[in-house]
């Protein structure tokens, strides 16, 4: 089920969520597998395809999905256009500890977006997830707000294999786990 309305987690006393982005319209086996063991996925945009968020098998069926600079319409199949024209271009996410925003990142700067720019759209954040770069980064610079990106999770310009990351929230801790897995032949 994907998510469009501001979403509200904070009841929950232990959850589980499994970050993507950037699949370009496919999503690797590995990292679908780590994410069917979430409560929720996230998909930081340049989806690529309906398919990809279909494959999306978190145990709650909870997805949340941002638009990224690749997710037009005309991109996409024809019959898809209506998922597509709706996708957010920011979400955020009330967690127990914080809010999470996420969003594609590239309204930032269209080739690194800014750790900085990031923190300082979204203030009140906790956590801001991006995507765009295709690069895997978990910054904690800004104790206050920390910087996610979970690198590429599909075959496209994957920095050497599919990743994602893990947040996983105990109460009001948050822990992050890395995934990186080696290229895989399509």
């Amino acid at each position: 089920m994907l998510l469009n309305q501001k979403t509200n987690f904070t009841q929950s006393r232990q959850i589980k969520i499994g970050i993507v982005s950037d699949t370009h319209e496919e999503l690797s086996d590995q990292i679908n597998t780590i994410i069917s063991e979430c409560d929720i996925a996230i998909h930081a945009g340049d989806i690529g395809s309906r398919t990809v968020l279909e494959a999306l098998q978190p145990k709650s069926g909870h997805i949340i999905a941002v638009a990224g600079n690749n997710d037009k319409p005309y991109l996409w199949d024809f019959k898809d256009w209506e998922l597509v024209k709706h996708l957010p271009h920011v979400k955020e996410l009330s967690l127990p500890g914080g809010k999470l925003v996420i969003e594609h990142g590239h309204l930032h700067d269209m080739h690194k977006p800014g750790h900085s720019d990031l923190r300082n759209a979204h203030p009140d954040a906790r956590a801001v997830v991006y995507g765009h770069t295709h690069i895997q980064v978990i910054d904690k610079e800004e104790p206050n707000t920390h910087v996610i990106n979970p690198g590429a999770a599909g075959y496209t310009r994957n920095k050497g294999g599919p990743s994602c990351i893990i947040l996983t929230i105990n109460d009001n801790d948050w822990g992050y786990e890395v995934f990186k897995f080696e290229e895989e032949s399509v």
